[in-house]
Parts: structure tokens; sequence; C-alpha cells
């Protein structure tokens, strides 16, 4: 085990330090001019040369991506082209708002997907286990943004209950409206991951209520809630771990659209902006942060597996032991 984790810290550099090479690359093949944001319509080539050696976009690409490796091993983000302030304490702000939406939305998220993922799979030649199974279906289909849109309409315009988008000034200085703030995005986002989420389990219960090894149990004089806990759980979890990290790291990579729909100022809205202007540290900042804890879920989701399941704890890469 301790030389499977060591592996894997060694893949996680390794893919950071990829990620690191194909961010700096795609930004710098992306049309336009970084120097634009800081000049006027119609400025001289002059002017745009200046703004140019300013940004040092002038530079050689090589010598520009060694200062970008430079910053990351001295943890500086660098400085934003626009505003010239730092970009990790703008990330690191922002980040209070995604982070909170996406730990609560996937929170809410499990506690709808479990009980219903188990009921459609424990009573599936049911007339409502085949509805729970419909309806999952259906909302893996709906685009997240659809779905808030739908609740703005109905708790925002209709009922007037809760704010239609927006975050207070002062962030969780006051936590009361903070959360009344997130309430209407967290549904939205619980809503779209726990359908799918949803199928994962049922496909995960049906497997381990069919097996061989919990019938045994049940033939031993094991109740079903026994054989069910003792023998079932680790089986099915297995599985639905796996889902569970791609899940929460979609659902942080996805926040770009329901921040958009409730005008949130969060990473999403940080990285739209910076895209609009080329700013390119700020997209870089925000990119390199988000693949690492994407990297990261990955990571703690894969030694999560191993944990729960002896047969894996021996193995190095997914081969034999």
């Amino acid at each position: 085990m301790t030389l499977y984790v060591l592996r894997r810290l060694a893949f996680l550099a390794a893919s950071l330090l990829l990620a690191s090479v194909v961010l700096f690359l795609l930004l710098r093949l992306l049309p336009g001019d970084p120097a634009n944001a800081l000049t006027s319509v119609g400025a001289s080539p002059d002017q745009l040369a200046a703004a140019r050696h300013q940004i040092g976009s002038d530079r050689p690409l090589p010598e520009q991506f060694a200062g970008w490796l430079h910053s990351l091993a001295t943890f500086d983000l660098g400085d934003s082209f626009i505003s010239s302030l730092p970009v990790g304490p703008e990330i690191s702000s922002r980040a209070q708002v995604t982070v909170p939406l996406t730990a609560m939305a996937f929170v809410l998220a499990l506690l709808i997907a479990l009980p219903v993922g188990f009921l459609a799979a424990h009573r599936a030649n049911t007339w409502y286990g085949l509805l729970l199974n419909g309806v999952s279906q259906l909302g893996i289909a709906v685009p997240v943004f659809w779905v808030g849109m739908i609740l703005v309409t109905v708790f925002s315009l209709h009922l007037r209950i809760l704010p239609a988008g927006g975050f207070p000034q002062d962030g969780w200085a006051d936590p009361a409206a903070a959360l009344n703030s997130l309430i209407l995005p967290v549904v939205t986002v619980a809503v779209v991951m726990s359908a799918s989420l949803i199928r994962y389990v049922r496909s995960a219960t049906l497997d381990v209520l069919g097996s061989d090894y919990l019938r045994t149990a049940r033939a031993l004089g094991a109740s079903f809630g026994e054989a069910l806990w003792r023998h079932g759980l680790r089986n099915g979890a297995v599985p639905v771990v796996a889902v569970l990290g791609m899940e929460l790291a979609s659902t942080l990579l996805g926040a770009v659209v329901v921040e958009t729909v409730f005008a949130l100022p969060g990473l999403g809205s940080l990285l739209s902006q910076g895209v609009a202007q080329h700013d390119y540290p700020t997209v870089q900042g925000v990119l390199f942060v988000t693949t690492f804890a994407v990297l990261i879920i990955g990571f703690l989701a894969d030694l999560t597996q191993r944990l729960i399941d002896p047969r894996l704890r021996g193995t190095l890469s997914g081969g034999k032991p």
C-alpha cells in the first residue's frame, strides 16, 4: 500500500507538470492579443509593443514557460494583466463561494441519491421502482442551467422567498445571508448530480442483490439487513466511490454555468472574465487550481477504494498483486 501511494503521488506530480504545459500552450494558441486589453482602440504599433513588453508576451515561449514554472514552484500565480493584482488572493477569495457551493451540493446529492438509488434497485419490479429509474434517466438529460432557471422562476419570481442570484458583498461575514444566497444554486447542482448518482447506486445495488455471496449469507441464516451490511456494502461501495470522485470533480469544473445563472462571484465567473479579456495569469491560475483539485479528488477516491476493498490493497496500479 505504501509503495502504491508513492507511485500515485509521483503520477500526481507528473500530471500536474503535464497540465501546466498543456494550459500554457493552449492559452498561447488562442486567437487574440492580450496586449489589446491594456490599450485603447486604434492603439499605435509602439503602444502595442510597449504593452506586450509590460506583460512579457514579447518574450520567447520557452522563457515565458520557465517563468510560469518558477512562479508555480514559489506558490505564486502571477499578477493579473488587467488589474495588476495578485491572482492567488483573488482565487482564494472567489473559492469561498465555489468550494462551499460544490461541497454542499455534493452532500445534498448524496443524501438524495443513496436512499433513492437503493430503493430503485430493491424495488426494481414495482411501479415506483420503475418510476424512480425513469425520473433519474430524465434528470440526466436536463441541462443544469434549465433547472436553475425553473427554480428561480418558482422560488424567486413567484413565491419570492429566495434571492434570484448574487452574493453578499461582505461574504461569509453574514453566514445567514450567504447561505440564503446559495440555497438555489446548491439545489440546482444537487438535482442534476443526484440524477446521475441514482443510476450508479441502483446499478451497484442490483449487482450486490444478485450476487452469490449475498445468497450464501442468507442461506447461512443471516437476515437481509445483516447480509447486506456485512457483505454487500463494501462490494457495492467500490464502484460508487469512483463515480463519486468523478461527479465531484465535474461539479467543480462545471461551476461556471451555475455561477453565471445565479450571478455568483466564484471561480467560474473569474475564469469566464479572464478568458474574455485574454488575462493569461488569471486563466492559468484558475485552471491550474481546479486541475489540481480534480487530481487530488481522483487520488483520494482511488485510495478510498483500496481502503474499502482488501482485494485492491496489494495491487500497485490495477494489475495483479
